[in-house]
Order: C-alpha cells, then structure tokens, then sequence
C-alpha cells in the first residue's frame, strides 16, 4: 500500500510558565493511504497533539512530516492553509456547525474553501440525511448534527478525515451510528480515516492501531482482519 503519512522522530513542545512541556516525544510511524486508524491512549497523551500536526493546525517543534511524500513541517501559514483545504477533513467532538444555516448550507460552505466540492445534496445522501437538507441544527438530534458535520468534512472532498474523539458527546447507540458511517467512508469511499479515542473498543476495528503514552508511541499494530463496527460489542 502506499504510504500517506511518516512521522520521523517527530517532537512538539510548548512553554508552560517555567518549564517546557513535550506533547508529542519522537514519534515515528507511518500511515497508508486508504485505511482506518485508531490512535488510542488516556487523556493527555498526546493523540490530539498528533492529530492536530497530521491536520496542519499545529508545527513540530523538531522531525518531519510527510504527507504523500510532502514535508509539511516547515511550510508557511499560506502553505499551510492551502494544504488543509485540498487534503483534511475534520471531524471534531463538538459539531461547530452554524446555527443559521441548513444542513445543505453548512455543508456548501465548503464551496469557498476548495476548487472541486462535492455537491450538498450528494454527501447528505451519503450520510442517510437527505430529508433533513433544510432543517437548522437545533431541529435535528446530536447524531444527525455529527452526521451533517462528517458530510461537510468529505464534501471537501479531502484525502483523509481526523476526527478527534467523534462520539465523544453521543450516547453509545448514536455513537456507533456514526463510527459506522465513518468506516463507510473508509471502506466504500476510499478515505483515510483517523480517529483519536481513548476508548479500547475501537481497537478491534482498526487496519492499523497507534497506542500513545506520555507523548510517546507506545506501540504501533495493524489487524489483518479489522471487524465492522457492527461486530464489537459496545
């Protein structure tokens, strides 16, 4: 498979009043273009950190990142901006979708951030949401508001999807509702699908699972039979 992200000995540290507190400690691993990736690890350690510099919100403070064989440690804020439009969707716990706009609206949104959007309504069909096109977010439940805000993510039409604990503010039913949609997107749309979460279940799931403790990679291993959503026991 080919390979779409290397973090090489890659390290984020930020000053917290005297003392300088390390994130993310030389992480090394590698990601392969169209798989689903669970990073697992407890609160604070880490996994948001990778995620942020995988998604081009955040810089390393020593390493490299490559994405599809591009360096995106050192790139400009322009650079920057330019890569996260034409290659990440993000999925976040909280839906930060606007409240005065339609389903179809928040996903057209999009139109002003990339060249080739994918069209409202076909995402929304994606997402099994097509009646809800002009309900606001107050009139649907919080899965359909996750739901709308991972149709927006792909209607970028991106090369990879980070979503940072996507069911974080979900009962256990909505969530695997959308962790399934997720997987979809992964295994019928061709994405690479990377989930943050500390929770274990998600393993299971997963081609290729980053433990982190502590900043660092604790360890890195793929299943060669990754189950469905619908086989775990939540």
């Amino acid at each position: 498979m080919k390979k779409l992200i290397e973090f090489k000995q890659v390290t984020r540290e930020y000053s917290v009043g005297n003392r300088m507190l390390r994130a993310v400690d030389r992480a090394d691993f590698t990601i392969n273009e169209g798989e689903f990736v669970v990073v697992l690890g407890p609160s604070g350690a880490g996994k948001s950190t990778i995620l942020n510099l995988i998604g081009g919100m955040d810089t390393p403070t020593s390493g490299e990142i490559l994405v599809n064989g591009q360096n995106i440690s050192n790139l400009s804020d322009n650079a920057l901006t330019q890569y996260r439009a034409e290659n990440v969707g993000f999925v976040f716990q909280f839906y930060n979708l606007i409240p005065t706009l339609t389903a179809a609206e928040n996903i057209a949104v999009t139109r002003s951030i990339v060249k080739k959007p994918l069209d409202p309504a076909e995402v929304l069909e994606m997402v099994g949401l097509s009646e809800h096109a002009n309900q606001f977010p107050a009139q649907l439940s919080g899965g359909e508001q996750q739901r709308v805000s991972i149709a927006r993510a792909v209607a970028k039409n991106p090369v990879m999807l980070l979503c940072d604990e996507p069911t974080g503010a979900l009962d256990s039913e909505t969530g695997v509702t959308v962790l399934t949609m997720l997987q979809t997107m992964c295994r019928e749309y061709g994405k690479t699908v990377v989930i943050v979460t500390h929770n274990s279940s998600l393993a299971d799931t997963a081609d290729r699972v980053i433990r982190v403790r502590n900043g660092k990679i604790h360890s890195v291993s793929e299943n060669a039979a990754p189950k469905s959503i619908s086989e775990v026991n939540w």
